[in-house]
């Protein structure tokens, strides 16, 4: 079987996504896909938070850690 990877996982988390949309599985399916969902998003949150800390570790000058935060929205500018 081949390694899983963050790729694979999500795009099986999307097709999981459309499955359970479509509103047409059985409940039992549609737990049994919800349950797989939850695991896949735990495996990419695990994978997402190693690539943070591989990008810390890149951005580390004169032995200090220097990280600068992703930003959580985009400033378009607006106003509000």
């Amino acid at each position: 079987m081949a390694q899983k990877t963050f790729e694979s996982a999500l795009r099986r988390l999307e097709q999981i996504t459309t499955e359970l949309e479509e509103g047409e599985l059985p409940l039992e399916k549609s737990l049994k896909k919800f349950d797989e969902g939850i695991s896949l998003v735990s495996f990419c949150s695990e994978k997402l938070e190693e690539a943070r800390l591989r990008v810390d570790l890149l951005l580390k000058k004169d032995n200090n850690l220097t990280t600068v935060p992703f930003e959580d929205e985009v400033d378009d500018g607006g106003g509000a």
